[in-house]
């Protein structure tokens, strides 16, 4: 099993070029991110590299996520700054040696149809994922719990998984996030069990304080380790807001030798 670490909400202690650097010293390999708006694209490439960090997955554009925005796919006013910034993140997903990029759905409008919308997230998603897969590359849907996010669109792992299947291209996956799951629905490990074969991307935080693993009320050693048992050899990214001091404190229950290198359930200490 191997890990990365979500720098976007980690590491918040240091502004976000210098949180790279920070997570190669913490022993981490690999990170990923959301969309880093505001910032220049190329000095994120260099603290990238610099800090010799493989990523594996990032967000496109979903606009102003710190004031509550969730994306752009299924909001008609905002189609072309969705893909406008396709080429622009795709192209960095190359330079950077991604394969993956989550897009998010978006809020539900009110007085808009959902089912016009979904339709119009689909249209978008669709577009993306022909641009992706002329590089190679995969575009993977989330669904998010409500209690934080608003009216998002997709708020069970059955609605994100209709509509990946409803977009019909072979390079859109499922990204499974096991704290909006606990929060939206339960069931993690059936859930995980009948969509592993859909799921590219894992990521984790403990329910319901969004602490990291060994906080709440998720059995995370049982958790891992049905994931493990599935075969699943994807990253599980770390995102989640630390209950310590220290962002580094926090990774208290993952060793240093698995930050890197992985491992089984076996080594980590929860």
């Amino acid at each position: 099993m191997k890990f990365c670490v979500n720098v976007s909400i980690l590491f918040k202690e240091a502004p976000l070029l210098e949180r790279f650097g920070r997570a190669a010293e913490a022993g981490f390999s690999a990170v990923e991110f959301w969309w880093p708006s505001g910032e220049d694209l190329g000095e994120v490439e260099r603290a990238i590299k610099d800090a010799g960090l493989e990523v594996a997955l990032f967000n496109f554009d979903a606009g102003d996520m710190p004031g509550g925005e969730r994306g752009l796919v299924s909001d008609p006013s905002r189609r072309e700054q969705f893909r406008d910034n396709v080429p622009v993140a795709l192209d960095l997903a190359e330079r950077l040696g991604s394969r993956r990029l989550n897009v998010l759905a978006g809020h539900e409008i009110p007085g808009m149809d959902r089912a016009e919308q979904l339709a119009l997230a689909r249209e978008n998603v669709q577009f993306a994922a022909d641009e992706a897969a002329g590089r190679g590359l995969e575009v993977v849907v989330e669904a998010v719990n409500t209690f934080e996010n608003g009216p998002y669109l997709l708020y069970t792992t059955d609605q994100a998984s209709e509509f990946v299947h409803s977009v019909g291209r072979d390079n859109v996956k499922l990204q499974y996030d096991v704290y909006h799951m606990q929060r939206m629905e339960g069931n993690l490990v059936a859930t995980i069990r009948e969509h592993i074969d859909e799921i590219a991307h894992i990521q984790v935080a403990d329910s319901p304080g969004r602490g990291e693993p060994g906080t709440g009320e998720i059995r995370y050693p049982y958790v891992l380790e049905q994931i493990e048992a599935s075969g699943y050899d994807g990253y599980v990214g770390l995102e989640y807001n630390p209950t310590t001091q220290t962002t580094e404190e926090s990774f208290g229950w993952l060793p240093e030798r698995v930050r890197s290198k992985g491992g089984g359930v076996a080594d980590l200490n929860l």
